[in-house]
């Protein structure tokens, strides 16, 4: 009960913050200039240019959304995954314990009858739902504006099978949900960062230039060797969830790969979280 009530704390805590409710705005409103956008484009009839459906990619989604509302659910994620989601836990990742330390409260947490381990652990699981938060936000943004602005029906699916609008949400849902699972590798790392600073800026700063670090590795050809191993290489095997029969093995490759980051970034936090001089 005091772990839970530790957690419900540090989640509202964290979601009371004007930084955290501006980040999420941003969130909300990618969506909505995703859509406009399309909406003005194809405004004369047109087809938007440079997508061609069935690649699995982003573009496919974008080509999509004219004819069904609810691609603008992938077509969302699709675009903020590589940049805007993860930087927003970057920052919130990276300013859970060094955050606390900068603003002189990191002992006094300490002094209630927490323990470290259990203080750690409640930011572990806060940064995990606020990875989830964060997904269904853009997702919830996204199927909002994209059945204000287009039409909603019968899905056709990237292997061509069409399938109802209820079993497209459902699957709009497990998207969402292997988004957000995505994202705990580098969450997990941002942690990690923050107990090595009395500096929320430095943590923070630190996690979204890794972020950016490894995104430009993985476009590396010469690199290709270490590709597998990279956090977001496998970011958009989400897509595999729209075919028939899904495709499982790149979405078993992402969870095991980001489940190894939570592993050993998660490990290297609580030795060194434990054993941290607390000054602050």
């Amino acid at each position: 009960m005091w772990a839970l009530a530790l957690f419900r704390s540090e989640l509202t805590t964290t979601l009371r913050r004007w930084r955290t409710r501006a980040l999420l705005g941003v969130l909300v409103v990618i969506p909505i200039l995703i859509g406009v956008a399309v909406k003005i484009e194809t405004s004369d009839g047109g087809n938007l240019g440079g997508g061609h459906a069935g690649d699995g990619q982003g573009p496919a989604f974008f080509s999509q959304i004219t004819n069904n509302g609810i691609f603008l659910v992938f077509a969302s994620l699709a675009a903020t995954l590589p940049v805007f989601l993860p930087m927003v836990i970057g920052v919130i990742a990276g300013d859970a314990i060094a955050g606390e330390a900068g603003a002189g409260t990191l002992r006094y947490l300490l002094v209630a009858p927490a323990g470290r381990t259990r203080l750690l652990l409640a930011k572990f699981t806060t940064t995990m739902a606020f990875c989830l938060i964060s997904t269904l936000i853009v997702a919830l943004s996204g199927l909002v504006t994209g059945a204000l602005l287009f039409p909603l029906g019968d899905v056709t699916l990237i292997s061509g099978i069409t399938v109802p609008f209820e079993e497209a949400l459902l699957r709009a849902l497990g998207v969402a949900a292997v988004v957000a699972l995505s994202l705990v590798g580098i969450a997990t790392a941002g942690l990690f960062i923050s107990t090595l600073t009395n500096s929320g800026i430095a943590a923070m700063a630190t996690t979204v230039g890794l972020v950016v670090t490894v995104q430009i590795l993985d476009t590396i050809p010469q690199l290709h060797a270490i590709h597998p191993y990279l956090f977001p290489h496998y970011w958009l095997s989400f897509a595999d969830l729209l075919r028939e029969p899904v495709y499982w093995d790149q979405l078993i490759k992402n969870m095991g790969l980001q489940g190894l980051y939570v592993a050993v970034f998660g490990s290297a936090a609580w030795a060194r979280f434990t054993a941290k001089d607390i000054t602050a």
